[in-house]
């Protein structure tokens, strides 16, 4: 199981980072002026890149992380509120494809202040989550 639980931690991390990536690429993509096609769509190339690679490290740290529960049968509140903001997370990453969609097809009407915001909810939820993690609080 000491193996299931490292590779967990090395998706989750690649996960995060993506996550941590992707919605600066779209504060970017928010500041492009609209004469300027060359550099917007180099940066939707990064973006559906990244994200085409940042899904199946997700799906592969979520699946490692219910064999771990299942493995080894944890149980208690702080798994409970784990497990929500995970599927918050999961939420965010569908929300972040969908919003690639809007930037492709040109429909975007979001600043990049509000994407700078945005940026943020992943970092809030790796606190929380490590936070349950470890300390296991309740």
């Amino acid at each position: 199981m000491l193996w299931i639980k490292a590779f967990h931690i090395v998706f989750v991390v690649s996960w995060f980072a993506g996550l941590f990536y992707l919605p600066r690429i779209f504060v970017n993509l928010a500041m492009v002026p609209a004469d300027s096609n060359a550099e917007r769509q180099r940066l939707l190339l990064m973006a559906k890149k990244l994200y085409r690679f940042v899904t199946p490290i997700g799906v592969l740290a979520v699946g490692l992380g219910l064999w771990l529960w299942f493995g080894y049968g944890f149980a208690g509140g702080w798994l409970h509120a784990k497990t929500a903001l995970v599927v918050g997370l999961i939420a965010y990453h569908v929300w972040c494809g969908m919003l690639l969609t809007e930037f492709t097809s040109g429909s975007s009407a979001r600043t990049h202040v509000w994407f700078r915001f945005f940026n943020e909810v992943p970092v809030l939820v790796l606190i929380a989550i490590c936070i349950l993690a470890v300390v296991k609080p309740f």
